[in-house]
């Protein structure tokens, strides 16, 4: 069975876009010393580990052999 839905006057609607509620929330609390330190390590931290993952990665990305790294087989010695 179907049902019409009754028709919303058009002031209520544009009532409800003014409507401002009187309850008003409680303030934030501010961070202790100690969890700023702590949120700012974890940062650090964060950071550290990308820094030190770039600086580990870069020579795995290099293409082509380093003047340092050449490697040479036993069969190319000539012996």
């Amino acid at each position: 069975m179907l049902r019409r839905r009754e028709a919303v006057p058009f002031s209520f609607v544009a009532e409800a876009d003014r409507f401002r509620s009187n309850v008003t929330p409680p303030a934030r609390q501010r961070p202790s010393p100690s969890q700023v330190a702590g949120r700012t390590l974890i940062g650090l931290t964060v950071v550290a580990g990308l820094v030190g993952s770039l600086l580990f990665g870069m020579p795995a990305l290099q293409s082509g052999p380093s003047a340092g790294h050449t490697q040479q087989s036993e069969a190319s010695d000539g012996r």
